[in-house]
C-alpha cells in the first residue's frame, strides 16, 4: 500500500491527538489502538497476554485507578459497553510497545497502521527537539538582555539628569563688567 492510501487509512494527525504523556512516557491507550487496528480492545489485550514476554514494563503498563480517572475526566475515555464503564483499567503502550504490537497482531492493517503510528511518534519527537532548541535560545537571549536592561536604564537616567535644569543656579564663569562701575560713559551720537 502506498503512503497516500496509508495516511488516508489513519491520518497521522489523528494518531498524534491520541498520544498521551503518562509517567513521563508518550503512550497510546489500548482502546485507541484497538480502534486504529480495527479490532476489539479485548482481542488486543488477549493477544498481548498470550505474548506477555514481548511486553516488559517499559513497553506497556496498566494505568492505576487514579490515572484512569484523571484521563477519563481530561479526555473522556470511551464509555461504551458494561453500562458505560470498563471492567478493567486501560493499558498504555509506549512507542516500543506499539512497535511490538504489529508482530503480535500479524495483520496487514496492523502493519500499515504501525507505520503511521511510528511516523506520529517521530513527528512528536522532532517537535519536542525543536521546542527544546527554541526554549534554549530564548533563555540565552533573556540572559543577554538582563545585563542590557540595567545598562539601558542607567543610560536613560544619565540622559534625564543631563537634560534636567540644575536645582540651584550656577555661578557664571568668566570676566564680567558691571555697567555702574564704569569710570566713564560713552556718548552716543
Amino acid at each position: 500500500m502506498d503512503d497516500l492510501r496509508m495516511t488516508q487509512l489513519v491520518p497521522v494527525e489523528r494518531v498524534e491527538r491520541l498520544i498521551h504523556l503518562l509517567r513521563g512516557e508518550k503512550v497510546l491507550l489500548d482502546a485507541d489502538l484497538a480502534v486504529l487496528y480495527g479490532v476489539t480492545t479485548g482481542a488486543l489485550n488477549r493477544a498481548v497476554k498470550r505474548n506477555a514476554s514481548r511486553f516488559p514494563s517499559d513497553f506497556m503498563f496498566q494505568l492505576t485507578t487514579g490515572e484512569a480517572q484523571i484521563l477519563k475526566c481530561q479526555i473522556g475515555i470511551s464509555s461504551s459497553g458494561h453500562g458505560g464503564r470498563r471492567r478493567s483499567v486501560p493499558y498504555a503502550f509506549t512507542e516500543e510497545g506499539v512497535a511490538m504490537l504489529s508482530s503480535v497482531l500479524r495483520s496487514e492493517r496492523a502493519a500499515q497502521v504501525n507505520v503511521v503510528i511510528m511516523r506520529a511518534f517521530v513527528g512528536l519527537r522532532r517537535m519536542l527537539v525543536a521546542n527544546e532548541a527554541f526554549a534554549h535560545k530564548l533563555a540565552e537571549l533573556e540572559r543577554k538582555i538582563e545585563g542590557h536592561d540595567t545598562s539601558i536604564r542607567t543610560l536613560f537616567d544619565a540622559i534625564r539628569e543631563l537634560a534636567a535644569p540644575p536645582a540651584t543656579p550656577r555661578r557664571e564663569i568668566g570676566y564680567h563688567v558691571k555697567e555702574a562701575s564704569l569710570p566713564y560713559r560713552v556718548k552716543r551720537k
